[in-house]
């Protein structure tokens, strides 16, 4: 029931985290602790559906803030460090982490969050390697947010810059702004 699949391949897990039934999910987690072993467990939060995301993905792609708080409260009871890293820097079929698919989106409180947690399981590479990530079409979250005219968001990466330039080398700062996407257009 909890690992069972469908034709894309999505769990009860997937499709509950990605529609933000945060009741449902609240009864497959409870029924899922006293059911499955810890592998099982795990499998719930690291799973990939057909299109390669995972429920993190899927919700943090939908600006599902409170499914978001969920899962990464379990995940913390089941994941290990590495685990968790890899929640965060997981991509989907187009090499879209939570991150970019958040930004994709405009999901400022989304953006927010992830860079709140990230900063407890991530290195400072790590960290790097999220803010700079880019998708299949080489666009990172700032360049995605500039071509769609999205201010406050822009507003919200400069601000958490400003954090990362204690993470990111003057190298990647630059880099950051002058990247080019597969059209080789700047932001």
């Amino acid at each position: 029931m909890f690992v069972a699949k469908e034709k894309c391949k999505r769990t009860a897990w997937h499709m509950g985290a990605g529609k933000g039934q945060i009741d449902i999910l609240h009864k497959l987690w409870e029924w899922a602790k006293m059911l499955l072993t810890q592998e099982e467990l795990k499998n719930m939060f690291l799973a990939k559906e057909e299109c390669k995301s995972t429920a993190w993905l899927m919700s943090a792609g939908k600006g599902q803030i409170e499914v978001l708080h969920k899962l990464w409260e379990w995940s913390k009871k089941v994941l290990t460090q590495e685990e968790l890293k890899y929640m965060f820097l997981a991509n989907d079929e187009f090499k879209r982490t939570a991150w970019r698919m958040a930004a994709d989106k405009g999901q400022i409180e989304v953006l927010h969050k992830l860079w709140e947690w990230a900063k407890e399981v991530l290195t400072e590479e790590e960290l790097s390697n999220m803010f700079l990530a880019k998708d299949r079409y080489k666009r990172t979250a700032w360049q995605v947010a500039a071509k769609k005219d999205q201010l406050e968001l822009l507003h919200l990466l400069h601000k958490m810059w400003v954090c990362a330039k204690e993470v990111l080398t003057r190298e990647e700062l630059k880099n950051m702004f002058l990247a080019k996407e597969e059209c080789k257009r700047t932001s």
